[in-house]
């Protein structure tokens, strides 16, 4: 007897398993409440036992929920069936409801073989525009790796994972720590791998050792363990592409340099400028080996090659104790004179540093409130929540402030606060709207005080025939009644002009000219005229009205003959 398929919060049912990694199992599932087939991941049961990841976690799968780009994988619905009871039993864990994508990963394309340049440009680009406009609703991806690209049938890009990232690093106290979670760490930025803050250039870092691997078939730095990887990630420099694959195409080797500066500030400053320069270069001129030499000077030291030996010579020098010295050391009179001046230096800095004045220290028990201006009110509270602060939103009208981020915070950024404090976040609604009015139907004048007392203004006014309609009524406007709009915007009209094109009817039947009078709004009066020879059937021998322009409604007289 088959078993009973498992069903996640009363609405979705767990399928096959399709795809699993270091921190979660990934199944084919069903909506049973929309009917439609969905991608449910459910976190690993370690991830859930931490308290302070099940609320990173929600907070963080809430900012993914808002993001929807063609070059994103939708994130549905999220849940933490235990973060109510602290349960961790297996239908406890957190879980993420996904959009189900038909492809491949690219890391298993990557794995296949080698990818033409035309396709590795195209799936960065892609890359690079999810991460655009992630970065500008305010969230840092911090995993960017084939692993987590799909590439679906139709070729299309497909980013996933966005935020769960920054709740797994968050809930882990080291490198290695996050590296097991993440499984590699062949694709962090040199600031992940030390272990400070990040922001959206860690993600440009990741994009471009991804494009260093599918030009080359392999990531730039590599090791027998993740520390090791992490280690060259901060002090190694990068070869560039054409020096391990000799048929990767020049042009782009400043670009791969470049996104994988060490210092976040010499890399590409956003991910727009990212893909502006790979566009240019594919269609560009490739650089001389003088200016490709000049840029790596500047980003990593002289050369590639000698920083290299550079950290192989400190590495060997900290590990090796069978290494003789080959010079004859300083006399030992000298040694003991400059032990005794560092003596004297360290007691005279400690003698000043405990005679100087007390500064004002913070307790333990208070916090400093963060600058979270512009930033988005998803990553504001989980900062907060960091610091141990709580938050209330407030949401108000700013034309300045992009919609869903922090205005102000009251208390204000710098303030000293207590441990637990509630701070109210002002997040930006967006700018201030007004609802356009009834307008269909009204007179022109009529449109046009409503408009102007909704805040809007009267736009251009174009007549139109209409034979229902009396003259000057307004038929349609450029806004729908009821849209949402910002205050002074132009709305155009579209009115009756109170007139109809009367066309010459004259050799018609009667009976077509009187019905086509009729569609026009007309009135058709059919006068006997005895003066000339009657037809059968009977048509127009003239018409009273001469053919053009004539007032809606008016009265059109067709005579028709019935003399012998």
């Amino acid at each position: 007897m088959a078993a009973e398929p498992r069903i996640i919060a009363e609405r979705y049912r767990v399928d096959e398993l399709i795809g699993h990694g270091g921190m979660a199992k990934v199944y084919r599932g069903y909506d049973l409440t929309l009917g439609r087939d969905v991608a449910i991941k459910i976190l690993d049961p370690e991830l859930a036992r931490d308290t302070a990841f099940r609320t990173r976690f929600r907070l963080e799968a809430q900012a993914a929920s808002r993001m929807s780009h063609p070059s994103i994988v939708r994130v549905f619905d999220a849940g933490d069936p235990g973060s109510a009871d602290g349960a961790t039993s297996a239908d406890s864990e957190p879980y993420i409801i996904m959009e189900l994508v038909h492809g491949r990963l690219l890391k298993d394309i990557i794995a296949a073989g080698p990818v033409s340049v035309e396709d590795a440009v195209r799936y960065i680009d892609g890359i690079l525009e999810a991460l655009d406009y992630s970065h500008r609703a305010g969230v840092v991806h911090r995993d960017i790796k084939p692993g987590n690209v799909m590439v679906t049938d139709r070729g299309q890009v497909k980013v996933m994972d966005f935020g769960i990232a920054r709740a797994v690093s968050d809930s882990s106290s080291t490198v290695a720590e996050t590296t097991q979670i993440l499984g590699t760490a062949a694709y962090f930025s040199p600031e992940q791998a030390k272990g400070e803050p990040v922001d959206a250039r860690a993600d440009l870092y990741s994009t471009g050792v991804v494009l260093y691997e599918l030009l080359t078939g392999r990531q730039p730095f590599r090791g027998d363990s993740p520390v090791a990887v992490a280690y060259q990630h901060v002090s190694e420099a990068p070869v560039p592409p054409t020096e391990v694959k000799e048929d990767a195409p020049k042009t782009l080797d400043p670009i791969v340099l470049r996104a994988l500066a060490k210092d976040p500030y010499q890399r590409y400053p956003d991910a727009a400028s990212f893909r502006l320069a790979l566009d240019s270069a594919v269609t560009g001129k490739a650089p001389t080996k003088k200016q490709l030499g000049a840029l790596t000077s500047e980003l990593y030291g002289p050369s590639p090659r000698q920083a290299q030996e550079t950290a192989r010579s400190l590495r060997q020098l900290s590990s090796d104790t069978t290494m003789t010295r080959t010079q004859s050391g300083p006399p030992v009179a000298w040694i003991w004179a400059g032990v005794a001046l560092l003596a004297v230096l360290l007691i005279s800095v400690l003698l000043w540093v405990i005679m100087m004045p007390r500064g004002e220290q913070i307790p333990t028990s208070s916090r400093i409130v963060p600058d979270l201006v512009d930033v988005s009110s998803e990553r504001a509270q989980a900062d907060l929540l960091d610091l141990d602060l709580q938050s209330e939103i407030i949401y108000e009208a700013d034309a300045d402030v992009a919609e869903d981020n922090v205005i102000r915070t009251d208390p204000e950024a710098g303030q000293s606060v207590k441990v637990g404090e509630t701070i109210t976040l002002y997040v930006s609604s967006g700018a201030e709207t007004v609802e356009v009015p009834k307008l269909v139907g009204l007179s022109q004048t009529a449109a046009k005080d409503a408009l102007t007392k909704a805040g809007l203004e009267l736009g251009t006014v174009t007549p139109r025939s209409d034979a229902e309609s009396a003259a000057d009524t307004v038929l349609e406007a450029s806004a729908e009644e009821g849209t949402e709009v910002a205050p002074k915007t132009v709305i155009n009209l579209v009115v009756a002009s109170g007139r109809v094109t009367l066309p010459d009817v004259t050799g018609w039947t009667l009976d077509a000219a009187t019905a086509k009078l009729g569609e026009l709004g007309l009135n058709a009066i059919q006068t006997e005229s005895p003066d000339c020879p009657a037809t059968t059937p009977a048509t127009v021998a003239s018409m009273s009205s001469a053919p053009g322009d004539v007032p809606v409604h008016s009265d059109v007289e067709l005579r028709y003959c019935t003399g012998e």
